[in-house]
């Protein structure tokens, strides 16, 4: 099975020899006609040759296989379909190695066409299979190629989304703190006019001026100057009250301040009257904010 696989691979017929060591012509025929130098070399050159001894069990089989009935035996043979041998030449008996080169070469000349054409049905197919085995390939590569494409297309696009879903979020952060800032200004300034407007009422009406009555001028950071009349009997946080009530300060800490001789009139002093703070019968006091 090796010598005929080998015999197909390199497109060549396999030359067979059963050796039968008990018969006569078996010694002639191995030392002047299978050894001489001429039949030799055809052989390696044109055949793979296989030998094997009738004694033994293989060429045995092989005996009873090629149907040999007469020794020295030569076999020409080619590997058929399903593991199977043809028979194309049986060489028997003995035989000269002018005779055997020449069926040899006869052998040769009729079985060439046919070891041709499977030389080129089997280069064709290597060819196809190689052509295919290449198709494959640059498909796969074309489709690894799409793949990879389609990867880098679907990651650029989830980039865009996911940046287009950042942009989104910020904006959205975005306008919801400015809603939040707007809303906080607007309760604050909501809370500031509330404050006002408690202070205000709280001041009451304005009296009418008389001996009772201090007449108080308020100067503002700005440069705004505000004036009213308040009872003496009134406390320093009355002139607090009145400048909160106001829409000229927009600071939370602040101090009413005499300016000559100068007196700050902070906590602990907006429980005195205007009278006993010596604001009465009128003053004139400035706005100093706390840093």
């Amino acid at each position: 099975m090796e010598a005929l696989q080998q015999s197909r691979r390199e497109f060549k017929l396999l030359f067979v020899y059963l050796h039968s060591p008990d018969h006569p012509d078996t010694p002639a025929f191995c030392e002047r006609t299978l050894c001489a130098e001429v039949i030799a070399s055809f052989i390696n050159q044109n055949f793979v040759s296989w030998g094997g001894s009738i004694r033994r069990s293989e060429g045995f089989k092989m005996s009873n296989s090629l149907k040999a009935s007469r020794y020295p035996y030569c076999a020409v043979v080619m590997a058929a379909t399903n593991q199977r041998i043809q028979l194309l030449q049986q060489i028997e008996g003995p035989t000269s190695p002018e005779q055997m080169l020449t069926v040899l070469q006869i052998v040769l000349e009729e079985s060439a066409p046919t070891l041709v054409a499977d030389r080129l049905d089997a280069e064709e197919r290597r060819n196809n299979m190689r052509l295919r085995e290449e198709q494959d390939a640059a498909y796969r590569a074309s489709l690894e190629a799409d793949q990879a494409r389609e990867r880098q297309r679907k990651e650029e696009q989830e980039r865009l989304e996911r940046e287009a879903a950042d942009a989104e979020r910020m904006r959205q952060e975005e306008l919801e703190a400015q809603e939040r800032a707007a809303r906080e200004a607007a309760e604050k300034e909501a809370a500031l006019a509330r404050r006002r407007q408690e202070k205000a009422m709280s001041l009451g009406e304005e009296p009418v001026k008389g001996p009772d009555t201090t007449q108080v001028l308020v100067r503002f950071p700005s440069g705004e100057r505000k004036e009213r009349r308040f009872y003496s009997t009134k406390t320093v946080q009355s002139l607090y009250d009145y400048v909160d009530s106001l829409d000229c300060l927009h600071a939370e800490r602040y101090n009413l301040v005499y300016n000559f001789p100068r007196v700050v009139y902070s906590e602990e002093k907006r429980s005195l009257t205007l009278k006993e703070a010596g604001l009465h019968p009128q003053a004139s006091l400035f706005i100093e904010v706390d840093s």
